[in-house]
């Protein structure tokens, strides 16, 4: 069986290297980044189990929590944080984009331990469960719902869409709003459904989603 892969991104060499050493001692296949590039450049061209990240990278750099946005758009990849911040408002921009752990700086290796091996466990179970069955043209596709940013009702379909294009699906906004995730996913409209994760801003009348104005509800305003 292969060892799971782990990327570290930390710009700190010593900490970086300290964190592989423990990670190796237990079996981990590891990988380094020393700032955000170089790991979206690994996350496009590797898979992994699990990634690391620093929230302070470096002055001029983007940050661990920009990263962390990042990967949770674009990949079902579990990550956690280790940083020195005990920032109250730090601390709610990182877990408002859902880690799986979070720890302060300096930690034990115990901690580091534990905090991947629960990741990598919640990680598996919720890989089986983030999909969402759509149509794309003839055919039918599971889409990551990770990817989605904002689903509309139309007739007696929905129309689902992300970044790429727009699929759709036979069901009702009640019906779905029961399949998706609620940590993720909210009601704005009797219309429309974003993914939290996805809003820009928004007004008392307006969610923006992608740079689209979707219509806000008065009903909606205080969930939101």
């Amino acid at each position: 069986m292969n060892p799971k892969s782990i990327l570290i991104v930390e710009d700190d060499f010593l900490n970086r290297r300290l964190t592989r050493k423990t990670l190796n001692e237990m079996g981990y296949e590891v990988f380094e980044a020393k700032n955000a590039q170089i790991a979206i450049d690994l996350l496009k061209n590797n898979s992994f189990d699990l990634a690391i990240l620093d929230i302070n990278l470096g002055e001029n750099e983007q940050n661990g929590i920009s990263l962390g946005q990042h990967i949770q758009s674009t990949s079902q990849v579990p990550f956690i944080y280790l940083t020195a911040y005990d920032n109250p408002k730090i601390i709610g921009e990182a877990i408002r984009t859902s880690p799986y752990s979070y720890l302060t700086k300096p930690f034990k290796n115990s901690d580091l331990i534990a905090a991947v091996e629960i990741a990598m466990l919640n990680g598996s179970f919720k890989e089986e469960e983030e999909t969402l069955l759509v149509k794309d043209g003839d055919f039918k596709v599971d889409l990551d719902i990770k990817a989605i940013n904002y689903i509309e009702s139309e007739g007696n379909y929905l129309l689902v869409h992300t970044n790429e294009k727009t699929f759709s699906c036979r069901s009702t906004i009640s019906r779905i709003l029961e399949t998706l995730p609620s940590d993720s996913f909210i009601q704005v409209h009797r219309a429309f459904i974003v993914n939290r994760n996805k809003i820009e801003k928004f007004n008392s009348q307006s969610v923006f989603v992608n740079k689209q104005a979707l219509p806000l509800s008065k009903k909606y305003q205080n969930e939101l």
